[in-house]
């Protein structure tokens, strides 16, 4: 199958934000763009006592994606639309369709207040069985455009892209997604923000009294630890401008408030295949649920 970035719709106010969204990430990746509509068949007996003939199963399973192709093409006259209504179940149905494609793209819904955000039971499992980079979507992002009811569609200049936020790991840094969120902020002319959270060992509190500088030590070594990661990175990508952020605390929330002022923000997942499932780490599922600003989950080794 032929390059492609591909949206799971749904027809709510999310997918459709999210098909705007992934519609913007095709322009800027010269891709088509794939809307896929996955639609639960109705059994037979309530099919009937409901009188949802399957003629109009399969109307409304060809409605949602047509009509919001129609929508992104009138916005994005330069984007391939590519419309795939298919029976089954999301969970099942969108791990599949996202090995033929660059990246998936779903929505997520906000809850309000400090509760943040609802991935859902779908989106959950779909990043959790899915090795290939998944994009969560807010209802309303703020990238340039926002509600696809709302916006005018047009993808904006590559200047006035905000950051985009990625999280390193200095100890275990991975290739995989430190080379994503590079081609993300090249794509978009945008500022890449590298965000560090470090702990202080417990060990280090009973030092401090006796040295106060033990903690400004420690500080410049991870420091120094992160700008050793990112130093080949720059080297290869010399026009994207990077900020190297490097703090003491919770490398989540650090992630979470840089969140606030970013186009994107991008972690990691490792691929566990194991008996007992796959998960997200605490890490990315903070972000996932608190992070204002659409997340990019890329799995790796």
């Amino acid at each position: 199958m032929s390059r492609t970035v591909t949206v799971g719709l749904d027809g709510s106010p999310e997918s459709r934000a999210a098909a705007e969204w992934a519609a913007r990430e095709a322009e800027l990746r010269g891709l088509p763009l794939r809307l896929v509509h996955v639609w639960e068949p109705v059994p037979e007996p309530v099919a009937e006592s409901v009188q949802l003939a399957p003629a109009r199963q399969k109307h409304w399973s060809e409605r949602i994606p047509g009509e919001a192709a129609a929508r992104i093409r009138s916005r994005h006259p330069g984007v391939e639309v590519i419309v795939e209504p298919v029976p089954g179940r999301p969970m099942d149905i969108l791990p599949e369709v996202a090995k033929g494609t660059d990246l998936l793209v779903l929505g997520s819904r906000g809850v309000g207040g400090l509760r943040g955000f609802l991935v859902g039971s779908v989106g959950t499992s779909v990043i959790a069985r899915t090795e290939m980079p998944v994009v969560l979507v807010r209802s309303v992002d703020r990238t340039g455009a926002g509600d696809a009811e709302e916006s005018s569609g047009a993808a904006p200049a590559a200047a006035a892209y905000p950051p985009v936020v990625v999280g390193v790991d200095t100890e275990r840094p991975d290739d995989t997604v430190i080379a994503f969120a590079f081609e993300e902020a090249a794509r978009r002319g945008a500022v890449l923000k590298a965000v560090h959270g470090w702990t202080l060992p417990a060990y280090y509190a009973y030092a401090l009294p006796a040295d106060p500088g033990l903690g400004t030590e420690l500080s410049e070594q991870e420091a120094a630890a992160l700008a050793t990661v990112l130093r080949p990175w720059r080297e290869k990508y010399p026009d994207v401008e990077v900020v190297e952020e490097s703090r003491s605390g919770s490398a989540a929330r650090h992630l979470v408030d840089a969140a606030r002022d970013a186009s994107l923000v991008v972690v990691g997942r490792r691929i566990r295949r194991s008996p007992f499932g796959a998960r997200t780490g605490p890490v990315t599922h903070a972000v996932l649920h608190h992070a204002v600003a659409p997340v990019a989950v890329v799995a790796h080794d």
